[in-house]
C-alpha cells in the first residue's frame, strides 16, 4: 500500500497486524462464506477480541480511542480480504451502525449497547433506507407513534446490512407526521422486541457474504428510553455520520481497486499468448498503467478528504468527490482486470469475478453517485 503523510510508523505496524489476521483467519474462508450467503456472526467477536471494533471510541466503553486514521487502515485491509460482503458486514457495524449510539446516546445507552458492540457480543445494524425511499431519507414512511412511555413502530426497512443477524437496529422513524425532515427520530430496536421481524434475507449480485435484509415492524412497541437524542431531531442525527459513511465506502473502494490491479498484474505476468506473456504486450501494459493512474487519482483525493475529516474541517464536497472517484475507479479497474483475464475472468473459480460484482455496489450505496454530484453542485453554489 503506497505510503501517505496520514500514516506514521505506528499506523503501518497496526496495518501489518490487521493484514496478518485477515490473511490467516478471514481470506482462507471467504469462498465458503460467499457460498453460504453470510459469514459466521462469531467473526464479530474475533474482531472485537482484537480491539478492532472500537478504534475511535473512548476506553470507558471498551474502545481504544486510537482515532479515525486507524479505522481507515482497518477499512483498507478489510477491502483486501477477497470478499466485499465480509468487508461490508464488519465495516457497517463499525462505520454506520454504532456511531449514532456513541454520538447521541446517553452514558447508560452507551454502556448498554455500545460496549457489547465493541466487544463483538452484539451485532448492530442501521435501519434508514426504505423500499420506496432509497437515497431520499427525508421521506421516511416508517412511523413511530408515541403512546405514553413507548413508541409504536409500523413500517419496513430495506437493504439493511447485518439485518438478518443484528441484535439491535438503530431505526430512523417518523414521530411527527407533518414534520417533514423535522419529524424524524432515532430509536434502538432490540432483536426480541415483539412486532419486529426479519421480513426476508435478500439475494444480491455482490457482497454475498454479508447478510442483507428487509426488516418489518408491526405494532412494534419500543420504550421511549430507547430513543437516541431529542425527539423529532433524527434527520440531523442520521445525516451527521454521512461523511464518515461515504469515506468508508471510498477508502474500501480504493483498496479493492488496488487488489483488482494486483490480480491483473499477476495474471498478465503468467499468462502466455502468441509465445509471450500478456504483460509484455504494449496494449496490456498501457491498460494496466491507466488502471494504476485511476487508482492513484482516487487514492489521493480520498486521502485528502480523510485528512480534512480527521481535522474536523469542512469536507462535504471533497468527501462526495472522493466517493465518486473511488467507487467509479473500482468498477472500471475491476472490469478491465476481468477483461485482461479473458475467458478465465468470467469463471467463478477466479477471484476477479467477485471483485467485479462487489465493486458495482459502490456507486449505489451510501448515497448514489448521482446524489453525490448534486451535493457537489450545491457546495459550488449552483
Amino acid at each position: 500500500m503506497p505510503r501517505s503523510h496520514l500514516f506514521g510508523p505506528e499506523h503501518e505496524e497496526f496495518r501489518g497486524t490487521v493484514r496478518r489476521f485477515i490473511e490467516n483467519e478471514v481470506r482462507p474462508h471467504v469462498d465458503d462464506w460467499e457460498a453460504a450467503g453470510q459469514f459466521p456472526p462469531e467473526l464479530f467477536r474475533r474482531f472485537g477480541g482484537l480491539d478492532l471494533l472500537g478504534l475511535k471510541y473512548p476506553e470507558p466503553y471498551g474502545g481504544t480511542d486510537a482515532g479515525v486514521i486507524y479505522e481507515a487502515v482497518l477499512f483498507e485491509e478489510l477491502a483486501r480480504c477477497g470478499s466485499g460482503g465480509v468487508a461490508a458486514g464488519i465495516g457497517a457495524h463499525v462505520a454506520i451502525a454504532t456511531p449514532p449510539i456513541h454520538d447521541f446516546g446517553t452514558d447508560a445507552q452507551r454502556k448498554r449497547w455500545l460496549a457489547p458492540a465493541i466487544k463483538g457480543e452484539k451485532i448492530v445494524a442501521l435501519g434508514v433506507t426504505e423500499p420506496s425511499g432509497g437515497s431520499d431519507i427525508a421521506h421516511v414512511e416508517t412511523s413511530a407513534r408515541r403512546e405514553g412511555d413507548v413508541y409504536v413502530i409500523n413500517g419496513s426497512k430495506m437493504f439493511i446490512t447485518n439485518g438478518v443477524n443484528a441484535d439491535l437496529v438503530v431505526v430512523l422513524a417518523r414521530t411527527k407526521p407533518e414534520g417533514g425532515h423535522h419529524g424524524l427520530s432515532l430509536l434502538v430496536v432490540e432483536r426480541d422486541t415483539p412486532g419486529y421481524s426479519v421480513g426476508r434475507k435478500l439475494d444480491k449480485l455482490g457482497w454475498r457474504a454479508s447478510d442483507t435484509a428487509e426488516l418489518v415492524f408491526q405494532d412494534c412497541r419500543v420504550p421511549v428510553e430507547n430513543r437516541l437524542g431529542e425527539e423529532h431531531n433524527g434527520f440531523r442525527l442520521a445525516v451527521g455520520n454521512f461523511q464518515w459513511e461515504r469515506l468508508w465506502i471510498a477508502i474500501g473502494a480504493v483498496a479493492s481497486a488496488q487488489r483488482s490491479l494486483e490480480l491483473a498484474i499477476e495474471y498478465a505476468a503468467n499468462r502466455v499468448q502468441f509465445g509471450k506473456t500478456l504483460s509484455s504486450m504494449q496494449v496490456i501494459r498501457h491498460e494496466i498503467a491507466d488502471m494504476a493512474l485511476l487508482i492513484e487519482q482516487a487514492r489521493q483525493l480520498t486521502y485528502y478528504a480523510l485528512w480534512l475529516h480527521s481535522k474536523q474541517l469542512p469536507c462535504t464536497k471533497e468527501v462526495s468527490m472522493a466517493k465518486i472517484a473511488a467507487t467509479e475507479a473500482d468498477v472500471r479497474v475491476a472490469d478491465r482486470a476481468l477483461q485482461i483475464h479473458g475467458g478465465y475472468g468470467y469463471m467463478m473459480e477466479y477471484p476477479i469475478q467477485r471483485a467485479w460484482r462487489d465493486a458495482r455496489l459502490g456507486p449505489i450505496g451510501a448515497g448514489t453517485n448521482e446524489i453525490m454530484r448534486e451535493v457537489i453542485a450545491k457546495e459550488l453554489d449552483l
